[in-house]
């Protein structure tokens, strides 16, 4: 049981449509994999602006804020799968909060895997090598994006299309989330200052 912690999400990388399967069926996917998964991605983005080589990165480490750096993944990647199981629940989707949530941890697998190597030989590069770090951080990227998608067309049983509509759906919804979360920060902001200056005047006419 304890291999399936390694094994299982490795074996996702090559066979992503099995095993998305047996993650959904089978319940083999493990919440301790996903949540490592998405910690994992965290560290591997302040250590890229941290460490790499300075030919491809021009972050000044001293302005980092790993606080800052930490809500840039973790919030996307929380409110990609509020917004998913909402826009899924309306579409006749299968999948399930949680799965949901496995699906995508375990679709960042690739990021990790890839990032760490470049980090590491980004600071023994020369200028001419540069664009391989791009090339490979780029496949990174979309070999997560294939994983994404064909984890949320396995989960929620959909058809190609089908899954392409409900992702490009749930990215508006997340961008609405945002919107509405925008909107009463600033209203909540707003009241405060004027609770505050109703307070000061208070205060002063006694």
């Amino acid at each position: 049981m304890k291999r399936d912690y390694i094994k299982f999400p490795l074996h996702l990388i090559f066979h992503p449509v099995d095993t998305f399967w047996d993650l959904k069926s089978d319940n083999r996917g493990k919440m301790a994999v996903a949540y490592t998964a998405l910690a994992l991605v965290i560290v591997m983005m302040i250590l890229q602006k941290e460490y790499a080589g300075f030919l491809v990165n021009d972050v000044d480490p001293r302005t980092i804020n790993s606080l800052v750096e930490m809500a840039t993944v973790a919030i996307p990647f929380f409110l990609w799968c509020i917004a998913n199981w909402a826009v899924t629940t309306l579409m006749e989707g299968e999948g399930k909060l949680r799965e949901i949530f496995l699906a995508t941890g375990y679709s960042l697998i690739p990021v990790v895997l890839i990032y760490v190597p470049m980090i590491v030989i980004s600071r023994f590069m020369v200028q001419e090598e540069t664009s391989f770090y791009y090339l490979f951080n780029s496949i990174a990227f979309l070999w997560f994006m294939f994983l994404l998608f064909i984890g949320m067309m396995t989960v929620h049983q959909y058809t190609v299309f089908k899954t392409l509509l409900t992702m490009l759906l749930t990215v508006i919804v997340m961008g609405i989330i945002i919107f509405l979360g925008a909107l009463v920060f600033s209203m909540l902001q707003q009241l405060y200052e004027f609770g505050y200056n109703i307070y000061r005047e208070l205060i002063f006419r006694t």
